[in-house]
Formats: C-alpha cells, sequence, structure tokens
C-alpha cells in the first residue's frame, strides 16, 4: 500500500513536469519571440534532468557500514562510517541525503558528527560519511537501517530508498580496579578469625597422627594402628575455600543513575574477586533470573559481564526475591550485596541472613552531590546492630573493600 502511494505520487509529479515543458512549448510556438523560446530552452534542461532523476533506480546504490569494533565499554567513543558505491554513475547527483537510524538507546546521546548529512557527488562513484556517538551508555543497541534519499533542484522529484543493515552492539559496563580483600569477621573481645572454610582432601593422606573424638572411622589407618597399637587416623590435607555470593539489587525503586553506578561497582567487585582466586557465584534477580554456580575462571566473568551488559532495574519485590534465593545458599558463605536503595524490607532480610551464620556484606552506593540523609542514618544503624555495610561514594571504588565495618 505505500509503495502505491508512492508510485502514484512520482507518477503525478511526472505529469507536472512534462505538463511544464509542453506549456512552456506550446507558449513559444504561439507567442514567438526570444524570450518564450529563451524560457523554454532554459526550463528544458532542468526538466529532462528531473525525469532522468524520477527514473533513476535507488536500487543502483549498495550501503555498507563499519564501526571502529564490535564490542564497547560504556563510556567509550563509537565511530560509524556509511560507504555508498554508485553502480552507476552517469546521471550527475545534486545532493543526497544520508541518515542512520538513531537507535532509541542512542537518541540522547552526544554526536559531534551527525548521523543524518546532506552530500553533494554530482559524478563521484563512491561516498562516505563518518559519525560519532560520545560516551556510549551501557546496553544492547541496535542498528538497523539507513536512509538515502535525492532529488531535482526544484523539489518536485524525490527518490528515498531504506537499506536494511541489522547489527546489534553489546556495550559492557564499566570497572575499576579494585583492591579485594577477603573479609573477616570481627569480635567483640578484639580477636579476629577468617570466615574461610577449612576442606580435608580426603583422596590425599599426608600422614597419621592419634585418634581423636569426632574422627571418621573411615578415617582409621588399620595398618599404623596394628603397628602401634592403638587407633592411628590418616592425617589429610586442608585447603583453603572462600566462596562468595554477589547479589545486585535490580530494585525498580533506584533512578536510572544511580543503578548504572550499582552496575559498575558490581562488576568491579565480582572481576576483583575473581582475580583474588576465590570462588563466586553471582545472582541477580528481577524479571528475568541470573545465578551462576560458584566458579572462577575467565569465562565466568565473561558470562557476568554479558549479563551486566543488559540487566535493568526491574524487580519489583527485591527483599522477597533474596530470601528466595538464600535457601540455596549455604551457611557459612559470604554475602555481597550491592544496592543504592535501602528499603525497610530489604534491612529486615539482611538482619534475618546475618543472624543464620551468613557473613552479610552491604555495599551502598551513595551520589556524589547530596546524599540521602535518610540512607545514612540507615547504615549507621546498620552498623550498630553489628551488620557488615559500607556507603561507597559515587565513582570511588577502588577502594571499596577497605575500612568495610560493623
Amino acid at each position: 500500500m505505500k509503495k502505491t502511494r508512492l508510485y502514484a505520487k512520482l507518477a503525478g509529479r511526472v505529469t507536472v513536469i512534462l505538463s511544464l515543458i509542453a506549456i512552456t512549448f506550446i507558449f513559444a510556438m504561439f507567442q514567438g519571440g526570444f524570450t518564450s523560446w529563451f524560457i523554454f530552452y532554459s526550463f528544458l534542461p532542468f526538466g529532462l534532468y528531473s525525469l532522468l532523476i524520477s527514473a533513476y533506480p535507488i536500487q543502483f546504490f549498495t550501503v555498507s557500514r563499519e564501526v571502529n569494533r564490535e564490542q564497547f565499554t560504556a563510556g567509550e567513543q563509537l565511530i560509524g562510517t556509511i560507504t555508498i558505491n554508485r553502480k552507476m554513475a552517469f546521471l550527475p547527483l545534486l545532493y543526497i541525503i544520508v541518515e542512520e537510524k538513531v537507535p532509541a538507546s542512542l537518541r540522547y546521546c552526544k554526536q559531534p558528527k551527525r548521523s543524518k548529512v546532506m552530500l553533494f557527488p554530482w559524478f563521484k562513484k563512491t561516498l562516505h560519511l563518518e559519525y560519532v556517538f560520545e560516551s556510549i551508555p551501557r546496553g544492547e543497541h541496535q542498528f538497523s537501517t539507513i536512509r538515502i534519499k535525492t532529488g531535482d533542484l526544484f523539489g518536485l522529484i524525490e527518490k528515498e530508498g531504506s537499506f536494511e543493515l541489522k547489527k546489534t552492539y553489546l556495550v559492557y559496563p564499566q570497572y575499576v580496579d579494585v583492591s579485594y580483600r577477603q573479609l573477616e569477621n570481627r569480635y567483640d573481645q578484639g580477636a579476629t578469625s577468617s570466615r574461610t572454610k577449612l576442606i580435608r582432601d580426603t583422596t590425599m593422606a599426608v600422614g597419621v597422627r592419634e585418634y581423636q573424638p569426632g574422627d571418621r572411622f573411615s578415617w582409621i589407618d588399620w595398618k599404623a594402628s596394628a603397628r602401634r597399637n592403638t587407633f592411628m587416623t590418616k592425617e589429610f590435607e586442608q585447603q583453603q575455600s572462600h566462596n562468595v555470593v554477589v547479589v545486585i539489587d535490580r530494585s525498580a525503586e533506584q533512578s536510572s543513575v544511580m543503578f548504572e553506578q550499582v552496575v559498575v561497582l558490581a562488576a568491579s567487585v565480582a572481576r576483583a574477586i575473581i582475580r583474588h582466586g576465590a570462588q563466586m557465584s553471582f545472582v541477580s534477580v528481577g524479571q528475568d533470573r541470573f545465578v551462576t554456580d560458584a566458579k572462577n575462571s575467565e569465562s565466568h566473568q565473561q558470562q557476568i559481564f554479558y549479563h551486566l551488559a543488559k540487566v535493568q532495574p526491574d524487580n519489583q519485590y527485591f527483599a522477597a526475591s533474596i530470601e528466595s534465593e538464600a535457601n540455596k545458599w549455604q551457611q557459612g558463605m559470604t554475602l555481597m550485596f550491592i544496592t543504592s536503595h535501602l528499603t525497610e524490607a530489604f534491612i529486615k532480610t539482611i538482619e534475618y541472613l546475618s543472624h543464620r551464620q551468613y557473613q552479610v556484606v552491604v555495599f551502598v552506593v551513595l551520589p556524589r552531590r547530596n546524599p540521602s540523609k535518610e540512607t545514612i542514618g540507615k547504615i549507621e544503624i546498620l552498623k550498630h546492630k553489628h551488620i557488615l555495610i559500607k556507603a561507597v561514594m559515587e565513582g570511588q571504588y577502588a577502594d571499596a573493600f577497605h575500612e568495610v565495618s560493623r
């Protein structure tokens, strides 16, 4: 239907041009004289050019797009180059309007070089257009269509074509180098003991010792017991296991600006823990559920960053989601919550978890300007309740693990 209307519109304008040529010719024939024939011959080239433009197919163009990289990190510069080739350049084109249809996700992104320009090709066969998006935001950005428009001098004839060049570019979240330190429990007596779990590797015995109450029956070394006439127990190598669960707050109450900072801190913390060598599970619950097993690898980090590139604050019941997930966590694990918004429901949840022998750590991202006094007050109350919590100022994440206190 749309094409039918366009063809009807073009046919109408071609009819107008043919009528103008015929009118000027008839006027010159009947009027005679220099002026009338001058008008006819002056208009004739423009009229014929308009007719040629009307017959010139946009399909004679081939369009391609190149971008400076395939994957981006938030805040980087996206530089796109559109290349237009004309298969047949026998007809000079006065102008071409080239427009890259900007994704909605980049509509408010600053453009030093615009993605819609007018070019003056004349007989050129190859044309180039470069556009720039400064400081692109995190997320998926779907480019789809490039529009080309040309026409005659008077604007009577306009030819327009759309070229489908669908391509999605993923922008990963920013991160900073965080100095990760394994947190310890601090008791009122002043002593400190690490919450690191000691696990016996029962596949490799490194010695024997006398039996002690609590040793398993399967650990008894019968040969050594016979030689020494007393029960001897195999002594196994002990390995440290530091398991961490990182939970990102996707509650919808957070502002979009502060949620972006929560994502940056979550990416930074996850990267720091993996590089430290700890086993980490990542939990992100909203309209979709993303939960990883406890792992430590580069591919695990890539999996988390891929999720964080697309995550949105879309959880209406964050505290309830955490309580549901907590049933799957082993007691004694370190639970790290990253948020920018302390609700009463969330506070009750972390108090509940801290009483179930979890080591709960909460990072609260605060804006640089005018941080909420209410939120600061809640942080102080939680500290007095002996919950590990730290207010982290926006952008100051490198020392996030320093001075984490109750």
